[in-house]
């Protein structure tokens, strides 16, 4: 596992925990935050022995956005095109083609590119202090890194619109409300609760989540003929796998399966 210099990372019986580790500005990401969570994810793709991921922030905040603090290289104005075709939407992509499933910890605050980071992730579960904030609109802007897709698909387009144009805080409750979040929890049992959901994915058949991960993408922009044919596609490619055999045996031997994520 490389160094990173903003998150620090934890990897124990499966669970990958990726914390973001910038709480004197909130967890908000700077160039080497979203190079190391990159990275991050790449590393998550290629262990085996990563079966979820976690994501979660250091002190008060998840992650409250970009740091507008944070200077480009160089003079002159920051390429806003730049920084999401090269920084964050590869990041988002790497959570969501990730064959695994993500979890998001929500402790504090997302906000703007933070709220977009909570959002990609497969499963929310939030703090009941917590809050979402499509933030963009407060500074004229418009929303990014998929929060746009992501508002879309869970709440509908006119409450997306509501979101993003209004700016306005958007409560753990809310959010759960909302099809945001799915789960809400006192502050002093997040991290345990965190750990609960993230031992049933790290325990279950890993491929199985990651084609499901796959199909759920897909499902919102295709017919259903063509939904139906896609889960005959996956469908053939689960029952490949090893879970899947093993499962099937300790049914009829009336026992509890064993996935090992193959």
């Amino acid at each position: 596992m490389p160094d990173f210099q903003t998150i620090l990372t934890t990897l124990s019986t499966g669970i990958f925990t990726i914390t973001l580790n910038r709480p004197e500005v909130y967890n908000a990401f700077n160039e080497q935050l979203t190079t190391d969570l990159i990275d991050a994810f790449k590393d998550a793709a290629k262990n085996d022995e990563i079966r979820v991921v976690v994501v979660t922030g250091t002190g008060k905040a998840f992650c409250s956005g970009q740091d507008l603090k944070d200077a480009p290289t160089g003079s002159g104005k920051r390429s806003l095109r730049d920084s999401l075709e090269r920084r964050y939407n590869p990041l988002i992509r790497a959570i969501r083609k990730l064959p695994k499933p993500v979890i998001a910890s929500v402790n504090g605050v997302a906000a703007g590119a933070g709220a977009s980071l909570a959002l990609a992730c497969d499963y929310r579960i939030m703090s009941e202090n917590a809050k979402l904030i499509e933030v963009f609109v407060r500074i004229g802007l418009v929303p990014d890194s998929g929060s746009s897709w992501f508002l879309v698909k869970n709440c509908g387009v006119a409450k997306a619109f509501e979101l993003a144009a209004l700016g306005e805080d958007i409560s753990a409750q809310k959010a759960f409300e909302l099809n945001l979040a799915n789960k809400v929890v006192p502050a002093t049992d997040l991290e345990s609760e965190t750990l609960k959901i993230a031992t049933t994915f790290a325990t279950g058949p890993t491929k199985a989540y990651g084609y499901i991960k796959r199909m759920m993408d897909r499902a919102a922009a295709v017919s259903l003929d063509d939904a139906l044919d896609y889960e005959v596609f996956m469908q053939e490619a689960a029952g490949r796998t090893q879970d899947y055999t093993n499962a099937v045996e300790a049914f009829k031997e009336k026992k509890k399966p064993e996935y090992l994520g193959k």
